[in-house]
């Protein structure tokens, strides 16, 4: 599903500063537009994806019309000329799969004797070792 967020761009020394009025003042930053739109999109979907994980309900988006730069940026103290409001879309759970829940393989050993007795009790060894590790990490 595709979620749809008003991002405030606006021109800095740097490159451009990022905004998301809507998602409690959400912020990125990138050398030029290209970056910055990049670097848009995936705060965008990781903010997105934490709240989903997290059971929270995401905000309604304002529309583009909504969106006053002038506010915005007498708020946040920036300097508003040549800021654009852009809406910036993306699937969360379609980035997520290629960017946050990627697989990483790696190769492991353990004795023979208990690579036997795993495979005799029908064990996931990929589950077990992400479980220990998530243990281990204290992530559980």
């Amino acid at each position: 599903m595709l979620s749809i967020y008003p991002a405030c761009f606006f021109v800095e020394k740097n490159g451009y500063s990022v905004i998301f009025p809507d998602l409690n003042w959400l912020a990125t930053n990138g050398k030029d537009e290209v970056e910055a739109m990049n670097m848009t999109v995936d705060c965008l979907a990781g903010y997105l994806y934490i709240l989903e994980k997290d059971g929270e309900k995401a905000p309604e988006p304002s529309g583009i019309k909504d969106i006053s730069l002038k506010e915005i940026a007498r708020e946040l103290d920036i300097n508003p000329q040549n800021a654009f409001v852009s809406m910036v879309s993306v699937d969360v759970a379609e980035y997520a799969k290629k960017h946050f829940e990627k697989s990483v393989k790696k190769t492991l050993t353990i004795p023979a004797w208990l690579n036997k007795a795993a495979l005799e009790k029908n064990i996931n060894f990929s589950q077990t070792l992400q479980e220990a590790l998530l243990a281990k990490v204290n992530m559980l």
